[in-house]
């Protein structure tokens, strides 16, 4: 709550008149910023820009697993429907063709064969 952040709300004019209930929000929203202002003023520095950080890192750790978990609900409508699954199946059968594509061109057309060493002794 520096004061890069909005000032307190501005008392009420006097000719506009307001419920109890409105009186009362304002002043628990000003004592709100005040009681703030007044913790992170005991707070060093270090300790504001590491609690950051520890919250950035942990909503980053939420992120991780619910997109895990959503890839994993995918999967399972995938098996669920039998046209989702024949699309998952073709895009993981065209996946595992690229990758042999790419050893064939690192072995040098792909076949196999067995090369006898003799040791002379």
């Amino acid at each position: 709550m520096s004061e890069e952040m909005n000032p307190l709300p501005e008392e009420p004019a006097q000719d506009e008149e307001q419920t109890p209930l409105e009186q009362f929000i304002f002043h628990q929203r000003r004592g709100l910023e005040e009681f703030g202002k007044a913790m992170e003023s005991l707070l060093p520095p270090g300790f504001r820009e590491h609690t950051q950080a520890a919250g950035n890192e942990f909503a980053t750790g939420f992120r991780v697993l619910i997109d895990a978990a959503i890839d994993e609900i995918k999967k399972a409508s995938e098996m669920e429907d039998p046209e989702a699954r024949q699309a998952a199946e073709d895009e993981r059968q065209a996946s595992a063709n690229l990758s042999a594509d790419d050893e064939d061109e690192d072995t040098g057309g792909g076949e196999r064969r067995k090369i006898e060493v003799e040791f002379d002794d």
